[in-house]
């Protein structure tokens, strides 16, 4: 791998959090830096994950959601973990995609925060795999106890 980097979506959901567990577990292995990104925009309506008022309060609300989640992965596995956390205004999708276009490694949960479900996939996951150019890692919802023998699922991105 020769950039080292696994960007992670973070969005306050607890299938984001595990993206971000599960990518700081795999940075650990690898000696690869995680990109912790929190795609946020206003549109002067109520968000679906927080609640502003105003474009400056939903950045605020953003950074402090990210940064809650990095601290409690770096407090349950360490703080060894390189893992840096950035908030960036924009289409969750568009954003991850732009971020991950230097990266070895995307990660995503497979549902977050939205009002549109899918069966299977997230809305921004399912646009993540079609439009990443590296391999994009989803790890699915938790429904009870691992399954030992279930890997997430990689798509390798076609160049």
């Amino acid at each position: 791998m020769k950039n080292h980097l696994i960007v992670v979506g973070v969005d306050g959901s607890d299938s984001g959090r595990r993206a971000l567990e599960w990518a700081a577990r795999e940075a650990a292995g690898r000696d690869t830096a995680v990109q912790a990104v929190l795609a946020w925009s206003w549109d002067g309506v109520e968000a679906d994950v927080l609640t502003a008022t105003s474009p400056e309060e939903e950045h605020r609300q953003a950074t402090a959601v990210l940064e809650r989640q990095v601290q409690a992965v770096i407090a349950e596995h360490g703080s060894h973990l390189p893992i840096a956390a950035e908030t960036v205004e924009g289409r969750p999708a568009d954003v991850l995609i732009a971020m991950a276009r230097s990266a070895d490694l995307l990660v995503l949960g497979s549902h977050g925060h939205s009002r549109l479900r899918h069966s299977v996939l997230g809305s921004v996951s399912e646009a993540c795999i079609r439009r990443a150019t590296c391999p994009v890692v989803v790890i699915p919802t938790h429904l009870g106890e691992p399954v030992p023998d279930r890997e997430p699922a990689v798509r390798t991105a076609q160049r």
